[in-house]
Formats: structure tokens, sequence, C-alpha cells
């Protein structure tokens, strides 16, 4: 067949990615097109998303993409997920949409989360309560009066923004929907006993549309701009957690699998039919996020590799050079195990710090633990630490669930370190299969197939995507040292 191209715009909440994948009828290939920097902008005491310069690189990549492939099938938007702007009833944008981070949604989180009960916000909502999630900063515009409001006619999230500036459609697309804690992932639609109480506009919301559904074609006046033709945009899996898990490289249907996506962040999780909702998974920092197929994804959100990050840039510093990562790899690997286990979502080590290993020796000397000493042990103690919390993550979820999980796929940046990913293994007892380090615009990609017919389902997809990831295998050797760290760690755990 003759090979068939999709245009991927991927945007991360620090850089962003247009892409096209090149499918052949068998496998596909991935050719970066164009990429950009996503600097937020503080303004007047508000930290807000440049929506007009992600517009802007919209276009720009979109041009060069036909200028070289005028034969593109179809485009799709996936972006961070939580954040959202409002358009007027005339379609014009109100203001710019407001950061994550900015200090409005985390201000009222208490205040909210007081009033209404944090459990019933998870009960009805599904996914973490977060303070990031948009739900916290809606309230706090309606507490504050903001202008935006009296005047918006629809609430988009980021993704459906930049969906509605190519197709003057205004539609909420599930998953990143989800990511708002205002929608019911039992019935997938917005959830008016959150809604109602609290006084937020139930006109401000369409029905959400499901991953995979053609919102239509590019419209004229977009068209005419960009000098690019009529092709349709599909609504794919815009919140890119989900579109990542829906790019997963699956190797095995015969066992239960989970995932982790690794990076700065780490997520942890699985697949369900349902939403898992109780009291102890509340309180275990899971959480249920919209997916792909009508599945949920049921998460747990934690520090990834952003510790080792921090020590890194010191380590790089003293050295006055760059000294590659692999250097830290291979002294971690010489060094002593076992001498300290520390939760890397403490509040210490959350913030960005000049020198996060003197943070970590302070941390295990205070609370009397094994002191790291030197690049070696100090990056030991980080990841063996990560992989403890993977270790805990997955026996939360055998626990909850009733799975017998038999393998897990690593994907994100941290399936490049050999190390980790043995590690990883060898704590849960199940093979792991590294790689890619990008899933998320293979998500995309599978979703605009499904959306244009190339595809008939996920599974399908997820088949292409094994054959042209070829994944990594690491078979677990040496549970026993660490089911001995693992009973350690949770000691450690248990008097925190």
């Amino acid at each position: 067949m003759n090979t068939k191209k999709y245009l991927i715009f991927d945007y991360g909440a620090s850089h962003g990615r247009c892409i096209v994948a090149l499918y052949n009828g068998s496998t596909f290939e991935m050719e970066e097109i164009h990429e950009y920097d996503n600097r937020p902008v503080t303004y007047a005491g508000t930290l807000y998303w440049d929506i007009l310069r992600l517009a802007s690189e919209l276009k720009i990549g979109m041009q060069k993409a036909f200028m070289k492939y005028p034969d593109i099938v179809s485009v799709g938007v996936d972006t961070w997920g939580c954040d959202f702007g409002f358009i007027d009833k005339k379609g014009k944008l109100v203001g710019n949409p407001a950061n994550y981070r900015d200090e409005l949604r985390h201000r009222y989180k208490p205040l909210l989360d007081e009033r209404f009960g944090e459990y019933n916000i998870f009960r009805l909502g599904g996914a973490n309560t977060n303070g990031i999630m948009g739900l916290y900063h809606i309230y706090g515009l309606l507490q504050e009066d903001a202008p935006e409001l009296a005047i918006a006619d629809k609430f988009l999230m980021m993704p459906d923004l930049l969906n509605y500036y190519l197709t003057g459609i205004a539609a909420n697309e599930y998953t990143n929907a989800t990511m708002t804690l205002m929608v019911d992932q039992q019935a997938k639609t917005w959830q008016k006993d959150i809604l109602q109480p609290l006084g937020i506009p139930e006109r401000l919301f369409t029905k959400p549309v499901l991953p995979g559904t053609v919102l239509g074609p590019v419209q004229p006046s977009i068209c005419a701009e960009f000098e690019v033709p009529a092709v349709p945009v599909v609504a794919v899996a815009s919140h890119d957690t989900a579109s990542a898990i829906a790019g997963t490289p699956l190797s095995r249907t015969d066992v239960d699998w989970a995932f982790i996506s690794l990076g700065t962040w780490a997520i942890f999780g699985i697949e369900t039919d349902t939403p898992y909702i109780s009291e102890e998974v509340f309180r275990s920092g899971f959480g249920n996020q919209g997916g792909c197929a009508g599945k949920t994804n049921f998460v747990n959100l934690h520090t990834g590799l952003w510790v080792i990050q921090q020590c890194y840039e010191r380590w790089c510093k003293e050295a006055g050079k760059k000294i590659g990562w692999d250097a830290v790899v291979e002294a971690a690997r010489a060094a002593r195990g076992g001498i300290a286990f520390i939760p890397l979502d403490a509040p210490e080590f959350a913030q960005p710090n000049p020198n996060m290993p003197k943070v970590i020796q302070r941390y295990c000397a205070d609370r009397g633990l094994g002191v790291p000493e030197g690049m070696g042990e100090i990056a030991r103690c980080v990841y063996e630490s990560l992989v403890l919390k993977f270790r805990d993550c997955f026996e939360s979820v055998r626990r909850f669930t009733g799975r017998n999980i038999g393998l897990v796929h690593l994907f994100g940046g941290g399936s490049r370190n050999e190390l980790l990913c043995q590690w990883t293994a060898d704590a849960l007892g199940v093979p792991v299969m590294a790689g890619p380090a990008e899933t998320t615009s293979v998500g995309n990609l599978l979703m605009q197939m499904l959306g244009t017919g190339e595809i008939s389902s996920l599974a399908e997809g997820r088949a292409i995507s094994g054959r042209s990831a070829q994944p990594v295998e690491y078979l677990p050797q040496n549970k026993a040292l660490w089911d001995d760290y693992y009973a350690q760690y949770m000691k450690g755990s248990n008097q925190e």
C-alpha cells in the first residue's frame, strides 16, 4: 500500500513537537517536522499559558508539514491536562488560559475541600484531588466574581481550544475533561452533583466526545490562511498521559499488564473497565483518568526522575562540565546498595534546589538513616527509592483490583536507563518491556487511524505499535534482595 501520513501535535508543559507519522500498512516511522518551547508568562500576578504563541506554532508546524507531505490524511492534537479557557457567544477567545501552577487554584483548594469534602470530590470526579485540577481553578474564578465567567459561552480545555482554532467546532474531549474533576467517569458525562451545588454553569459544557471522534475538517478560513487542504481533525486522546498509555506497544495479551510512564514524573497504573472509587483508593494516592476504547486509566502519579535530575545539575556544576548520564548510572551500579531509602514525594525534594545531593544527605541524617556519600551512593539511593515506590504501587494495584500482574510496560525517558529497568523487573518479580521513550505521539497516531477508519480497534493499533517500537525485555533476577529492601522501605514509610 501507499504510505499514509498523519500529522501529530504533541504539546508538553515546557516543549512541543509537530510530527508526521508515516504508516506503510504494517509499521510506522515518526518524523519530527517542527519543535518549539512552551513558556508560560506571568502578567499582573497571574501565570498564563501563551495560547497565541501555541496557536502560532500550530500554524508553522502545519505549513511545514503540508509543504513536505501534501497528502496528509488527518490532524490530531494532545496537550497536558487540567487547564482550560473560554470562548464567548461570538466564538471569541476570552483571555489567556491560566497555568496549573498559578496560585489562584492552590489558594482555593483547601477552601473547596473543606466546603465540599475532599473525599466527596474524589468520589464524584474519580480523579486524584491534586490542586492542579481544573475544578479548583474554576471554583476560584467563581469566588472572585471573575469577569470572564460573566461573558463565557463555552469551556474548552487546552487541546479543545486548539481544535476549535482549526475547525471552529467547540467540543470537550473526554480524556482531558476528566482532568477537571468535574466528570462522572461512570456515565462519561459532566458531573451535575459537582456543577450544580457549586454554581458552575452547566451551559458552559458540551457532551464529551470520545477519543477517535472526527470533529470535522479544517475550517475554510484556516485553510486559506495556512494554505493547507481541508483535512479532518480527529479528537485524539487529548490528555497526553492517555495518549501515552494508548500508544503502549503491547507485546502480550495473555497476561494482565501494568504500565509505568517514567520521566520527570512517574505514572504507574493499569487499564480498567470502570473507575475504582473507595476511601482506601483515595488515601493511597491512586485515582482514575479517562482512557481510550471505553477504558479507565487507574493511576498513581508520583515523583519520577525529578530528584536525580536535580542532583545531576549539581554534579555537572561541581565537575565544570556535562558528565553524562552514563557516568551517573555506572556510578550507581558500582556503589553500595541499601544504604537508605527515601520517599521521593516528600516536601523536602519537591522544589528546585541548587544542592539536591546535600538535601538528600540532610534528610537521611535527620532521620537516623544511613547517609549516602558521593555521586554513586546518592544516585543509587534515589534509583532504589524510585524502584521501591514502583513496587509499592504494584502491590497496591494487586490489592485493589485482585489482578495478578504478569508484565509491566515501561516507557518514557526512563526506559533508556538499563539499570533502572532491570531493577524494576527484579523488584516487581515480573518481566519489564522497556521502550519506546515516546509513546504519546504513538497514541495520538492510533486514535487518528481509528477515527479515519484505517484500524478498527485500539488492540489492532497497539499491535502496530509493538511491531514499530521493538521494546527491550528485562527478566527478573535476585527478587529476594528486593523483597528485603521493600520490607525496609515500608517500615520507614510507616514511621513517617
